[in-house]
């Protein structure tokens, strides 16, 4: 898959520093994903899918000031979405320490004043007003509306990355919309 192409496609327009980042990423994490097995994403195809997969809502979403990405692994989509929108505090919760100590190297080697890697469940965040939280591929919808709890407030939105379960997971009576794509079903949630 060439990401800068199947972005154009959908009308998605990033700037050329974000294509940088994204071919320094993909080099450092295929060396660290050798020895530190960081993510089932092995191959520049599956990398690519993953980090198009973490981007596309930017088609879509509206303008935060900042995001809260809960368990974000190797840095889908918290890290990519960090690319994207430099002007978006993000921060990146991952409990894990060898996936955090990725982060936190992608972080320093990029120069990103934009990210801070918070390496600890989510549960354990001193809690604060977040306009988005999003994540992908952690627990069922129920369970992420619990953990993102003490991060909303009016306005804020849940952007949580999901499969085809997604329409047994969501509650009809919340005010929420699911976006469909090939293999991606992303379900935003407005507070």
């Amino acid at each position: 898959m060439d990401i800068q192409a199947a972005l154009k496609n959908d009308n998605i327009e990033l700037d050329e520093q974000f294509f940088n980042y994204v071919e320094r990423y993909k080099e450092h994490l295929k060396k660290w994903n050798k020895i530190h097995n960081l993510t089932g994403a092995k191959n520049d195809e599956l990398i690519d899918k993953f980090i198009y997969d973490a981007v596309y809502p930017v088609s879509f979403l509206p303008k935060v000031k900042n995001i809260l990405d809960i368990g974000t692994g190797a840095g889908f989509p918290g890290m990519i979405l960090a690319f994207a929108l430099p002007q978006t505090e993000v921060i990146l919760c991952e409990p894990l320490q060898k996936r955090a100590s990725f982060l936190q190297f992608i972080k320093a080697d990029l120069g990103l004043k934009n990210v801070t890697v918070a390496n600890c469940r989510v549960e354990e965040l001193e809690p604060r007003p977040i306009e988005l939280v999003t994540s992908r591929a952690v627990t069922d919808t129920k369970m992420l509306m619990q953990l993102s709890k003490p991060f909303l407030h009016e306005g804020s939105r849940l952007l949580f990355y999901k499969g085809e379960k997604v329409f047994d997971e969501v509650d009809p009576t919340l005010k929420h919309q699911i976006i469909q794509t090939n293999k991606r079903h992303y379900l935003i949630i407005e507070i």
